[in-house]
Parts: structure tokens; C-alpha cells; sequence
């Protein structure tokens, strides 16, 4: 561990910091910023999740560096962005029930930020076109396509239907077409480019039809993480990848392509030796993703040998070598194969500059609800 001291996400005093704990470091995440504005061109082609981060210090460190749209996927997230005067937000989500209400009252409250949201049925965008003409208001809708995720959307192919609705309501405005494709995760570039491409010829396709057979200019949002690095070479496309800021062992792993670093990290501490070969961190259910399966959920950077055998609540139990010199207290720097839900688990990041902490970044949109 000691050839570890002075790696770039080492503490100098981790006795300043609780574990189990979120650590960020802002100048990586600038890094990303820059390398994610620098792969697209032009920062107004951006429009990044929050998903991953939910917090407002990266949405301004965003801002600073021209840009101006974002996605969400909860009505705090919405919320969030109204706060930081966000000029240009989507809501990834087709809104209904009291969902739909919470998002009319956060358009309402925050009026200098421009509010959109997906829709994907006729009898979804009726409610939305509904309760928009109850609140006197025209909300922005975009169509979202299911281009082979098959998790929402509608395809393209039968989507004329539902356009042609969106248009004739007049509380209603159709600003264009969303085209998430997460599904396409291929290592090889070449091959994820291929069925990429098909993908998206679907949606270009679905554009021209609509600018032929009505005289309007769909503007289209294609993408995420995987895909960023294609859509970025096309034209007139808005890319909206989310985990780039934080990153994480899993995409670095399946996409070493991608210009990105890790720049947020899990700290954990070792509590127990219950037997050979065996040591107890802190890192349990409540503080690391727990999607994958148990050898798929963190990586240690500083003890790569060490692979997790059990996991509950407040507890990862990993295997060592039997002759290993770990002991209570000592502390371990995991790599969260999925960044995203690891951060929704937290109240707060600490941030890491210079080896030392600095402050802290509060996760305000991982809750369900800040005001409304």
C-alpha cells in the first residue's frame, strides 16, 4: 500500500474523513469537462446528464464552460437545474400523474429556465397537453424514439401518428426528437459505430420525413456515455452523455477509447479480519451500487488483488492472500464500476485538491423532492 501514498487520489490525513465516504476531485472533473467539449466541437452541442452527479457545483463548473443544456430524469433534478439558472432543460422522462403536476409547478417557479419533457403515446402527451393548457402554459415536448433500448419510447417508423397529435394541440410545442440507444455497449468501436449508425439512420430518416411532409426542423439528442465519441462526429446532433464528468471502472474498462478519467472514488475502511484470508471493509449495500453482480460493484486502486467474496448492509467482506499485511483501520480507495446510483447514495462529496480535503458537495437531487 505505501507505493500508493502519492497517487493522484491519495489523502494525506484520511483522519479528517468518516468513511464509508464519496470523494470527488474538481480538477479531474473540469478535465472531463474540457475533454467532453473538445470531442464534441462546440460546447453548444452539449446537453450532459445530471443524473450522475445531482449536484450544483458540477452544473456550474458546466455552465462556466459554455454549457447552457442539460438532461434530467426526476422532478429534484428539474428542480436543481431551475435553481442554478440553467437556461435549457429537458426532462428525459414522459411526466404523468402527480409527476406531471410537480413538473408544471417547477416550470412555473422557475420561469428563466426554458422546461421540456418526452413524450411517447398519444394518450401521455393528451394529459401533458391538458394539464399545460389548465396551468396557461405551451410545454415543450420532444418525441422520444425507441431505437432498440426498448425500455421507453416509440419507434420511429410509427411515431408519424403522435407527431401529427403534438402538433395540432396548441398548449403543445414540438421541439424535436430524443434517441437514447444505452443498449449499444459493444467494445469494439468499430462494430458499436456500425449498429450505431443503423440506429440513428432511423431517427435522421423519421427528421426528413417531417421536414418534407410538414416544412419543420426537428432538432435531434441522441446518445449517452457509449455512444458519445459517434454521435459527436455527426452534424447538426445534440450529444448528452452524463457519466463523463465522475466516470467509472465500468465504462473506462468497456471504453478505454473515450478521453475520460476517473474522478470520483469511494473511501473505505478495513473493521475487521474475521478469518484468513478474509478482511472486512465498511463498504456495504447503502454506500457502493449494488446492481452488478458482487465482483462487478468496486475497484480497488490501492489493493487490486482484493476481490469481494459477501456484501450486506454496512459490510463488503473481501478475499486476501492468507499471508496479507491489512489491518483494522487501514484504508482502501474503490472505483465504483457504476458511478451513477453510487453517488444517489450519498448526502455529500467531499472534495480532494492537492491530496488534502477541501469542502464538501452536497448531492441535492438525490432525493425524490427539494421544494416541489
Amino acid at each position: 500500500m505505501s507505493n500508493h501514498q502519492h497517487a493522484w487520489y491519495s489523502i494525506t490525513d484520511p483522519s479528517t474523513i468518516d468513511t464509508p465516504a464519496l470523494l470527488v476531485y474538481p480538477e479531474r472533473v473540469q478535465q472531463n469537462i474540457d475533454a467532453a467539449i473538445r470531442l464534441v466541437g462546440d460546447a453548444s452541442r452539449l446537453r450532459p446528464h445530471i443524473k450522475t452527479h445531482k449536484t450544483k457545483e458540477v452544473t456550474e463548473l458546466l455552465m462556466r464552460a459554455g454549457i447552457h443544456q442539460f438532461k434530467c430524469a426526476t422532478i429534484a433534478e428539474a428542480e436543481l437545474l431551475g435553481i442554478c439558472k440553467a437556461k435549457d432543460v429537458l426532462l428525459a422522462y414522459q411526466p404523468l400523474g402527480p409527476k406531471l403536476n410537480r413538473f408544471l409547478a417547477v416550470i412555473e417557479h422557475y420561469p428563466t429556465t426554458q422546461y421540456a419533457c418526452l413524450t411517447d403515446n398519444i394518450p401521455a402527451a393528451t394529459e401533458i397537453a391538458l394539464a399545460a393548457k389548465k396551468a396557461n402554459t405551451r410545454l415543450t415536448v420532444y418525441i422520444d424514439l425507441n431505437v432498440g433500448m426498448n425500455r421507453t419510447g416509440i419507434a420511429p417508423e410509427e411515431s408519424e401518428g403522435l407527431i401529427e397529435f403534438c402538433l395540432q394541440q396548441s398548449s403543445l410545442h414540438l421541439a424535436g426528437l430524443h434517441a437514447y440507444d444505452g443498449h449499444i455497449r459493444n467494445t469494439d468501436l468499430i462494430e458499436r459505430k456500425q449498429i450505431c449508425d443503423a440506429a440513428f439512420a432511423r431517427t435522421s430518416a423519421l427528421q426528413k420525413r417531417m421536414q418534407d411532409q410538414h416544412g419543420i426542423t426537428l432538432s435531434i439528442i441522441a446518445g449517452g456515455s457509449p455512444s458519445f465519441p459517434i454521435h459527436a462526429q455527426r452534424e447538426n446532433v445534440v450529444c448528452s452523455p452524463g457519466t463523463f464528468v465522475y466516470w467509472d471502472h465500468g465504462y473506462g474498462s468497456l471504453f478505454p477509447e473515450q478521453p475520460f478519467i476517473p474522478a470520483a472514488l469511494v473511501l473505505t475502511r478495513i473493521i475487521s479480519l474475521p478469518a484468513p484470508g478474509m478482511i472486512c471493509t465498511d463498504l456495504g449495500h447503502k454506500s457502493i451500487a449494488a446492481e452488478n453482480p458482487l465482483e462487478k460493484r468496486v475497484h480497488f486502486l490501492n489493493a487490486p488483488e482484493l476481490k469481494a467474496i459477501s456484501q450486506s448492509e454496512e459490510h463488503l467482506v473481501l478475499r486476501a492472500p492468507e499471508n496479507h499485511s491489512y489491518q483494522p483501520g487501514d484504508i482502501l480507495y474503490g472505483l465504483p464500476i457504476h458511478i451513477c446510483p453510487t453517488c444517489a447514495l450519498y448526502e455529500r462529496a467531499f472534495t480532494i485538491t492537492d491530496h488534502q480535503k477541501r469542502g464538501e458537495w452536497m448531492i441535492s437531487a438525490r432525493d425524490r423532492k427539494i421544494q416541489y
